[in-house]
């Protein structure tokens, strides 16, 4: 009863289509999980996520759990993520594809979590890294670990995404660093981001992972673009 009145005058919104949510749902409305673009790429063994770094990366498995659109229900939930603290949509993707991957065959021997770091700048401004709690709830859900404190962005840059773009780099240790290698040597890791567009930041976390020795990667995301 008391709920039914808090949810009256402060209703719960859907993240993704932004409509009020039920009593029963959380963070996702159940119209919007039926609608949401699924990609279905570890279902049907498709090699999108993997096309993208083709001739760039050496790795296992990919895949990603939505496709990403312009304005559309996906871009909203991974806004809110970023910017306005919903973490808890983290924590519902992060259980969606973790129930999903969970059930595979080539999941099964993953080791290691790793979520694609932020610099200590924007992660002390943002108060979180996005990733973290999707890369979490994957990990509870492999039976694995979670590390977050393996890989290391030590370059600030502005925006990413698009100075990657624009100009990639020449030495991928000016924007990631490895600590303790032999954390992970002998492991198959699964590194985790929200959105993969042209593979840069991936392919630059892979390049420093692979300072380890005897390492598998694999790659998991929220969306792919």
């Amino acid at each position: 009863m008391f709920q039914s009145v808090i949810n009256l005058l402060f209703p719960k919104v859907c993240y993704a289509c932004l409509n009020t949510l039920n009593d029963n749902e959380e963070t996702i409305c159940i119209t919007c999980r039926h609608d949401l673009p699924v990609t279905n790429f570890h279902f049907d063994n498709a090699n999108t996520v993997k096309k993208v770094l083709y001739g760039r990366a050496n790795i296992e498995h990919a895949t990603a759990l939505f496709r990403f659109e312009k304005k559309g229900p996906v871009q909203h939930l991974i806004h809110g993520l970023k910017y306005k603290g919903y973490e808890t949509i983290g924590i519902t993707l992060g259980d969606w594809l973790g129930g999903e991957l969970k059930t595979l065959k080539q999941y099964e021997n993953i080791d290691v979590v790793i979520p694609v770091p932020l610099h200590k700048k924007k992660l002390k401004k943002r108060g979180y890294n996005q990733v973290a709690k999707f890369g979490q709830h994957i990990a509870e859900a492999l039976h694995c670990d979670y590390h977050d404190d393996v890989l290391v962005k030590v370059t600030n840059t502005s925006s990413q995404v698009n100075k990657i773009r624009f100009a990639r780099w020449n030495n991928n240790n000016e924007l990631f660093k490895l600590n303790d290698p032999k954390r992970i040597e002998n492991k198959h890791i699964l590194l985790v981001d929200d959105l993969i567009t042209t593979g840069a930041t991936l392919e630059a976390c892979i390049s420093v992972l692979n300072q380890a020795k005897n390492i598998k990667i694999s790659i998991a995301t929220m969306a792919i673009a």
